[in-house]
């Protein structure tokens, strides 16, 4: 098997495994959003630096979090712990479709973001793309008579999560292990408070972990729900084409709509057939576009390069 296809299987598998934690996350319905999370927080930082330390690299990590990479880091931290919450929150509420429809539109807003943010260019065809998911949204405000908050949080977070990270010149699995260590604290906060009774009387019972065995080994097991697909995607990025890439994490989306609709039997109605239907022909447009730019861009490459060796 070619290094690509290799890096094409784990770009699939890693986005399987999280268009399915969606059944993982409902398991835990019973444990209140903020307790996963913590949970989820300080799990993934052992398991990430556990593979730092195997590389020998953990003192990147102080390395890192020094100056502007800080403050950028902290930014990207609490935009990814936000996006990982809302997801939680989405899945135990019933809300899976809508947090489906935010990665579905995630593209799409990133790329509103780099036009607001970055002053970049966009093509006909990509301007069309982003009309078609606010028309979406405008859709399903109006049918349904609310607007998707989950939906729009969750792109939006992610996408201010994915600017902030194009200024840092570092692999991600270091990235996110120095954002999961800046929250580290947060969560061992709140764990202490729950398990420390300070949190009774709360809305929802917590203090979770350690009450079954089934229960507890959920929780820790986020660490690998979290670090696991990550290092596929990294393994994948060095080994696939962007647009490939972009295409194949499609997957994820898919797979939490699918739960939502078939497992989950949450209501998809009219308004949200329209809705995901405009946000698709969105998708597809902005995929096409994307790699009719990428072609020009390696046939300029390669016209450059013949020129140079012709004129040597």
């Amino acid at each position: 098997m070619s290094e690509a296809a290799k890096g094409v299987w784990a770009m699939v598998v890693a986005c399987v495994i999280w268009g399915a934690s969606a059944l993982y996350y409902k398991l835990l319905a019973d444990v209140p959003p903020l307790e996963v999370l913590s949970h989820r927080t300080l799990w993934s930082a052992l398991f990430f630096g556990a593979v730092l330390a195997v590389q020998g690299r953990v003192g990147m990590i102080a390395q890192t979090l020094r100056g502007r990479n800080l403050w950028i880091i902290g930014f990207a931290a609490l935009m990814i712990s936000l996006n990982w919450f809302l997801f939680i929150f989405s899945v135990q509420a019933g809300h899976t479709v809508e947090a489906s429809m935010g990665y579905y539109i995630f593209p799409l807003v990133a790329v509103a973001l780099g036009v607001v943010v970055l002053g970049e260019r966009l093509s006909v065809a990509k301007w069309g793309a982003v009309a078609l998911a606010a028309a979406a949204v405008l859709v399903l405000a109006l049918g349904l008579g609310v607007t998707p908050w989950i939906a729009l949080a969750l792109a939006g977070s992610f996408g201010s999560y994915g600017l902030v990270k194009k200024q840092l010149n570092i692999g991600p699995l270091v990235s996110v292990t120095c954002e999961v260590v800046l929250l580290a604290p947060l969560a061992l906060l709140f764990l202490a408070a729950a398990h420390g009774g300070q949190l009774e009387g709360s809305a929802r019972e917590v203090a979770w972990f350690g009450r079954s065995l089934g229960t507890s080994v959920l929780l820790a097991f986020s660490g690998l729900l979290t670090g696991v697909p990550l290092i596929l995607f990294s393994y994948a990025s060095r080994r696939v084409r962007l647009s490939t890439l972009g295409l194949v994490q499609y997957l994820n989306p898919t797979g939490q709509f699918l739960c939502a609709t078939l497992v989950f039997h949450e209501a998809f109605t009219l308004w949200h057939g329209i809705a995901f239907g405009l946000i698709w022909v969105g998708l597809a447009i902005y995929s096409a576009e994307s790699l009719r730019q990428e072609k020009a861009a390696r046939s300029l490459a390669v016209r450059a390069s013949t020129s140079e060796m012709v004129t040597k």
